[in-house]
């Protein structure tokens, strides 16, 4: 009789780009988020995640599978491109998405305040704070006229936005902005060597799930090539990294969980609100000592948090 109550739940599907190793932390926050709004796993709910392990083409195929299971709520996780996927196997179906950059811009809400359809959710605010990135960096260190951008192509929906967001910043502080594209290890590997071959000073990595995932290699370049870099994210600085600015990621899972449960316990997606998630800068000053760089005093009363 159990087996039966819990095989009749309402499942949830959860589809990412990347893996679930490297979304444990956000999982756990989500699942916070829905514990919340009342919901338990295996107690009320089932969850069903789809995990494209950083290849895009896989979306499509992973979401249709989803929509065909019937789930309750579809998240739409890690990015444009598991959102566009998700809209484009259903009409009908909620979707609760987390998103780097502006819904209404990509075209699938109507607006923030009214989104109208069968989408809602929490964008993350990735053009905006491209821009942000690049005066951040050019604080951390003035003297540097050459930077760099680091996007990854097969994001379409983020990537070029982001590198004209970035550019836009870069010219009004009179700086010149190298872009450079990589879409898996190997390019970021070849990336780093050109920026160094192009003698940039410093370097802005672009918002997206591949470079989440690929972290710890992207830390260890910088600090290879001695190059003072800026990351979307904190777990990037916690890795090691110079400075980070932007959503905590954190936060805005959780915040994707209660959505979730409004979703079911009858709310429209068409009416509740496109939430912002919460921005925070944090700079690891273990790292910039040792690439010899004296954080100012008011980047530090506006920090978040310094990492000793």
């Amino acid at each position: 009789m159990t087996r039966a109550q819990k095989t009749d739940l309402p499942v949830i599907g959860f589809l990412n780009l990347a893996s679930a190793a490297d979304w444990a932390p956000r999982v756990v926050a989500f699942r916070h988020g829905l514990a919340e709004a009342g919901y338990i796993e295996g107690r009320n709910i089932r969850i069903e995640f789809r995990w494209a392990e950083g290849r895009y083409d896989r979306l499509p195929a992973l979401a249709a599978d989803l929509v065909q299971r019937r789930v309750a709520v579809l998240v739409a996780t890690g990015g444009g491109p598991p959102l566009l996927a998700a809209k484009a196997a259903t009409s009908t179906i909620p979707i609760v998405f987390t998103l780097g950059n502006d819904p209404v811009r990509l075209g699938v809400v109507a607006s923030l305040n009214r989104p109208g359809g069968n989408i809602t959710g929490i964008t993350l605010l990735g053009l905006e704070l491209a821009a942000k990135r690049v005066a951040v960096l050019h604080d951390l260190v003035p003297k540097a006229a050459a930077i760099g951008l680091l996007v990854n192509p097969a994001n379409e929906s983020l990537a070029e936005p982001e590198a004209n967001a970035a550019l836009d910043a870069a010219r009004k502080l009179g700086l010149h902005l190298s872009i450079h594209r990589a879409r898996n290890e190997l390019e970021i590997d070849q990336a780093f060597s050109a920026l160094t071959s192009e003698r940039v000073e410093a370097l802005v990595v672009g918002s997206d799930a591949l470079y989440e995932a690929k972290r710890d290699q992207l830390v260890a370049l910088a600090a290879k090539y001695a190059l003072p870099t800026i990351y979307p994210l904190r777990e990037s600085v916690t890795a090691g990294g110079l400075a980070s600015y932007g959503t905590n990621l954190t936060d805005a899972y959780r915040q994707a969980g209660i959505y979730v449960g409004k979703v079911l316990g009858g709310a429209k997606p068409a009416d509740l609100p496109i939430l912002q998630s919460r921005v925070e800068m944090v700079i690891n000053l273990k790292t910039a000592k040792a690439l010899g760089i004296t954080i100012p005093q008011d980047l530090r009363l506006r920090a978040d948090e310094l990492i000793e």
